[in-house]
């Protein structure tokens, strides 16, 4: 049997990510995938596709010009599936060809086929042709991601009721759609939708969405994609979902009903573990197929196998996961590295986006901290009237105690750029001060840090060696 220093289970971004950093180690690694194509969900049917989706909408649709030439405006009048598919399709095959040029680049072999655990060291994989190959390693990466939660109650047909990875594939835009699930694949495919000028309902069974953003970007967010034509319906627990044919019809347990042309079940993702043999290897996982590791070196129960990515669940995304692929990679070979930062970006690709580093209004506080809040909205920079925006606000948190910034929340166009900036001061720890110290690009949306950074260092406290002392009056001097 073939022995590898790494086998790495998955393609996706934690699995590239420890393949290659192996690779440059000058080790012998193995990349698994079930799959005839390398890039795994990220690359196929989540992130790359579904963020080329929502480019190619605005795009198309002239959704950032209306402001300017009325809701009416569009770039192409008659927007087709095939449109969308074209510049996906394009897209996807430049991220794979990347892919497989830094593998062959860094000495990655591939295998593609259905590996499973026959023991703690020792894998079999089910290749084309129904052949099976035995391989062995020293270290082993679990990278299998996540699949759609498919329940039965839900009548899956594969054109008219879908779930997410489907749906990047539809045959023709709906003229209305139902969405299952605020969740933020949910909210991602919503929004985009109702940029297309679909009539959009997304269904939340909970009173309560994306609760780990800040409440005041949610209520915000809210309010604009109300405005934009999603009918929000929170608070809502689905009776039946029935497939009647020339409609999709969604009964509410309020006694409600919801028809539209096409339905996306969006509530909610499984880990891809239930074909790994994990017994065999000593590994059990959650009830949602999730693995549990150690979150400073991604080891899992059994040492020498680690896990990383979606596969781990929270955060879940592309990002951190590339993150947690390498330093799984360098914890197993044996090579020191730089540890995580503690303070990451999450990003919504939603129609606005929303980004957000750092805790909340409300983690600040439930922990007690004494806090001061800065806001400017995007209408009040020069950039934003340039561009049209109407929207989108950024909201920073600031610890009374030591003035630092310890949360920032941004809701509008460019937010996902815009928050490395607060990123990168979290990181080094700054204040409030940088923000009213530097200068900023004018005209720029990034202008927005100065105009939050004033607006909270205004109302805070000025420390002792800012302040300003009194001249002294001729009648003191004598």
């Amino acid at each position: 049997m073939d022995r590898y220093d790494l086998i790495v289970i998955g393609s996706g971004p934690a699995g590239r990510s420890a393949a290659i950093q192996a690779g440059k180690l000058n080790r012998r690694v193995l990349v698994i995938d079930r799959k005839d194509r390398l890039g795994g969900v990220s690359a196929h049917t989540g992130t790359i596709p579904s963020k080329t989706l929502r480019e190619t909408v605005l795009n198309l649709s002239g959704w950032r010009e209306r402001s300017f030439y009325g809701r009416s405006y569009r770039v192409k009048d008659d927007i087709g599936a095939e449109d969308l598919q074209a510049r996906l399709n394009k897209t996807v095959d430049y991220e794979v060809d990347v892919l497989e040029h830094q593998f062959n680049r860094n000495h990655v072999e591939t295998l593609y086929g259905v590996a499973r655990f026959t023991g703690p060291n020792e894998i079999e994989v089910q290749v084309d042709a129904g052949q099976t190959t035995r391989l062995t390693a020293d270290k082993f990466l679990i990278a299998t991601g996540t699949k759609t939660y498919r329940p039965d109650t839900c009548p899956f047909n594969g054109t008219t009721v879908l779930d997410s990875d489907e749906f990047l594939k539809i045959d023709e835009i709906p003229r209305s759609l139902t969405v299952i699930g605020a969740g933020v694949i949910g909210v991602e495919y919503a929004t985009m939708f109702s940029a297309l000028d679909v009539r959009v309902t997304l269904i939340e069974p909970r009173d309560t969405f994306l609760d780990f953003i800040d409440h005041a970007i949610v209520d915000d967010f809210t309010h604009q994609i109300r405005e934009n034509g999603v009918d929000l319906r929170l608070g809502s627990p689905i009776e039946s979902i029935t497939d009647a044919g020339r409609h999709i019809e969604v009964a509410l347990e309020n006694g409600r009903h919801v028809r539209s042309d096409m339905l996306l079940f969006a509530a909610g993702r499984m880990g891809a573990t239930a074909s790994l043999g994990l017994d065999k290897a000593g590994l059990k996982t959650d009830h949602r197929g999730r693995l549990e590791v150690d979150r400073k070196t991604y080891q899992t129960s059994v040492p020498h196998i680690y896990a990383a990515g979606d596969v781990i669940g929270h955060p879940s995304l592309a990002s951190t996961s590339l993150q947690q692929g390498r330093i799984a990679a360098c914890h197993a070979l044996e090579t020191p590295t730089l540890p995580e930062s503690p303070w990451f970006p999450y990003g919504i690709y939603s129609v606005p986006e929303i980004s957000t580093c750092g805790m909340s209004e409300e983690e600040m506080a439930e922990r007690g901290i004494p806090y001061e809040v800065g806001v400017a909205r995007f209408r009040e920079t020069s950039r934003g009237h340039i561009m049209g925006l109407e929207h989108g606000m950024l909201k920073m948190l600031f610890s009374l105690k030591t003035r630092r910034v310890l949360g920032v929340q941004i809701v509008g166009e460019g937010a996902t750029e815009l928050i490395h900036i607060a990123q990168a001061v979290l990181n080094l720890k700054g204040t409030v001060d940088y923000f009213v110290q530097n200068t900023f690009n004018y005209p720029t949306l990034a202008e927005a840090y100065k105009i939050a950074g004033l607006d909270a260092f205004n109302r805070m406290p000025i420390p002792e060696e800012y302040k300003v002392g009194r001249a002294k009056s001729k009648a003191d001097a004598t």
